[in-house]
């Protein structure tokens, strides 16, 4: 069961999202914050496993809060599910520690899948964002990065940046799905960066993958 933790400042959104999620048989929601420093001190109460989190908060917005609830709490996941497709949020956002990043026009169904994958370990990206980021990061060349990895690992990257789990990888390349941690692992080493998030942001930047 996925214990669930609401951080929104509006009610409306809150009661919808709680109404949508309470049918859902392995979510739970276990709380809810009105602002960030109210999600602050309800962590410990809660305790949730992933924290659904807006950005737009009076005082402390959801960027701040989440780079206060990774230093805390580091195996808590937070999502955020905002309005804002500016990519100085994003960034930030990822900067700070985020393991997903939805758009809230994004469809429930999509929104569910993410609050799963990301208390899986793994990240979620809304696909505009990732678009975005391209459109903005464009480089010439081919970077240093990129010739250190190997032709295997550039693959992974690849299915790393379309947001593929670890099996979906393992299946797309006919390795298996040790093969692919291993691989994973090097990746995160070679380019300095700690989640998945952190890499697809890294990898579009220095344009190690293409669309």
């Amino acid at each position: 069961m996925i214990q669930l933790m609401l951080v929104d400042d509006h009610a409306i959104l809150r009661d919808g999202l709680r109404n949508l999620l309470e049918v859902e048989e392995d979510i739970q929601v276990v709380g809810e914050a009105v602002s960030g420093e109210d999600a602050v001190s309800k962590m410990k109460e809660c305790q949730p496993d992933v924290v659904l989190m807006d950005i737009n908060m009076p005082k402390m917005n959801g960027v701040e809060v989440t780079g206060l609830l990774k230093k805390q709490y580091p195996s808590t996941k937070v999502l955020i599910l905002t309005m804002h497709d500016h990519d100085e949020y994003f960034m930030s956002a990822i900067r700070e520690g985020a393991d997903g990043y939805l758009l809230k026009d994004a469809p429930f169904d999509q929104v569910i899948e993410a609050i799963r994958t990301v208390a899986k370990g793994e990240s979620v990206i809304h696909p505009a964002m990732t678009k975005k980021l391209l459109h903005f990061h464009q480089q010439k060349g081919q970077s240093e990065e990129k010739q250190l990895l190997t032709e295997r690992e550039k693959e992974v990257l690849q299915c790393l940046v379309q947001g593929l789990s670890n099996k979906e990888i393992a299946d797309r390349l006919f390795i298996s799905d040790k093969t692919v941690k291993i691989h994973v692992s090097k990746i995160f080493k070679k380019l300095n960066v700690k989640s998945r998030s952190q890499v697809v942001i890294y990898a579009v930047q220095h344009q190690l993958v293409t669309f």
